[in-house]
Parts: C-alpha cells; sequence; structure tokens
C-alpha cells in the first residue's frame, strides 16, 4: 500500500539536524585536519614558532573553508531531492516520454 502524501509544497524543504549536525561536525573536522597540516609544513619550513602558528591558522582556515563548501552543496542537494520526492517532479521525464508517444503519428 501506498503511503498519500499531501497535496501542495512540502512544509519545509531544510535537512534533518542530524544532517545539520553532522554538516558541522564535518567542517570542525576539516578545519582541525588542515590546521595541523599547515603547523606541519610551517614547522618543517620555518624555525620560527610564529611561523608554524600562522601555517596553523590558515590551513585551518583552508581546510574549514573546504570542507564547508562541500557541505553547503551536500545539504542543498539534499534539499532539492527531498522536494523532488515530495512533489513527484522526479517522474516529469517520464509523463514527457508518453506525451512524446501519444502524439506519433500513427502509420
Amino acid at each position: 500500500m501506498a503511503t498519500e502524501r499531501p497535496p501542495g509544497p512540502p512544509t519545509s524543504a531544510v535537512p534533518p539536524p542530524t544532517a545539520r549536525a553532522l554538516a558541522i561536525l564535518s567542517v570542525l573536522v576539516g578545519g582541525l585536519c588542515g590546521g595541523l597540516i599547515g603547523y606541519a609544513v610551517a614547522d618543517l619550513e620555518f624555525e620560527s614558532g610564529t611561523a608554524a602558528g600562522i601555517g596553523a591558522l590558515i590551513g585551518a582556515v583552508l581546510g574549514a573553508a573546504g570542507v564547508a563548501v562541500v557541505a553547503v552543496l551536500v545539504l542543498r542537494a539534499m534539499a532539492e531531492w527531498r522536494t523532488i520526492e515530495h512533489t513527484g517532479q522526479g517522474r516529469a521525464r517520464d509523463r514527457v516520454q508518453d506525451t512524446v508517444r501519444r502524439r506519433k503519428p500513427s502509420a
């Protein structure tokens, strides 16, 4: 038995709280990893402790920014997918093919 979906647009396209929490956690982990890599590279290249700190800061910002871009794209894709599932617009290709089949002249 198929479940009936309520008519109209979905109440919200916001991704679930679990997905948002995982996105935030991934940005934090990406920043931590970037900071560690930045610190290690700057520590190998320069003798100053200040340079290592600056390298860690730059690495953390770049790592977190890169992961944040990916996380935002994933959350947007999830929201779009939920909207398509709710409205049934994912089956638009099937409707177009049915229309084309009906319009073909019979030989």
